[in-house]
């Protein structure tokens, strides 16, 4: 029998003073917007804050809008609208999203001790909200970006992710490959992983695709509005 890990991390990220996980569906979804009734959604949430020792941390929400805004965190909101990348040096502040094939994007500099997230699907990668939230954490910390340790989590691969010409044509050539018909491939993470390179970062990816991980919600592969989450916080 197999079981299903709560939450997912990025080994490489492990620091007692960083706290960052990814959830499953071992949790139930996350997602408020499309959710028939909000009840099990927010247990689920508050499961998967405990599972990271979070539980004392009002969840801070992101209202993603696949763009490249990002905002500044000093403390508790309940949701931060129309941003896709949120920053924080405070300890207390636990930073959310919700994902279903879009990667989430967890940010760590443990010389100043700043974090963010990012919410990135092709048209925040498009925008370059990863070199965004890099570019964030250097202007309001002080964070030197080859002391930012970025991780990528899950998200749908470049071998599942379908998309037409005109999504295509958005992109570097070498994250597209010809599919079938006028169909293209877009590899989402390694355009990120590029993004958060070129800015200065050290990246990690944990490669796992949602489309493909039935452990995972997919909006491809099951488009009925369950997500995973994403949480980041500062010990």
């Amino acid at each position: 029998m197999i079981v299903t890990p709560q939450v997912l991390k990025i080994r490489e990220l492990d620091d007692p003073a960083f706290v960052h996980g990814f959830s499953t569906t071992a949790l139930g979804s996350v997602g408020l917007s499309h959710a028939p009734d909000p009840v099990p959604v927010l247990a689920s949430r508050r499961a998967f804050a405990r599972a990271l020792h979070t539980e004392g941390e009002r969840l801070t929400t992101m209202g993603a809008v696949h763009g490249s805004t990002v905002a500044r965190v000093d403390e508790h909101k309940d949701v931060v609208q129309g941003v896709d990348g949120l920053v924080t040096n405070e300890r207390g502040v636990a930073l959310f999203a919700t994902f279903a094939d879009c990667y989430p994007i967890v940010l760590w500099d443990p010389v100043k001790r700043s974090a963010g997230l990012a919410h990135a699907g092709w048209r925040g990668t498009a925008a370059g909200v990863a070199k965004t939230v890099v570019k964030a954490m250097q202007d309001e910390y002080g964070s030197a970006p080859q002391d930012i340790r970025a991780g990528i989590g899950p998200g749908i691969c470049g071998l599942c992710y379908e998309v037409g010409g005109e999504v295509a044509s958005q992109f570097d050539p070498r994250f597209v490959t010809l599919s079938e018909g006028d169909r293209f491939l877009l590899d989402l993470a390694a355009a990120n992983q590029a993004q958060l390179e070129e800015a200065g970062a050290t990246v990690h990816v944990i490669g796992i695709c949602t489309k493909e991980s039935d452990f995972l919600p997919s909006h491809r592969r099951s488009p009925d509005g369950t997500r995973f989450g994403a949480i980041v916080a500062i010990r």
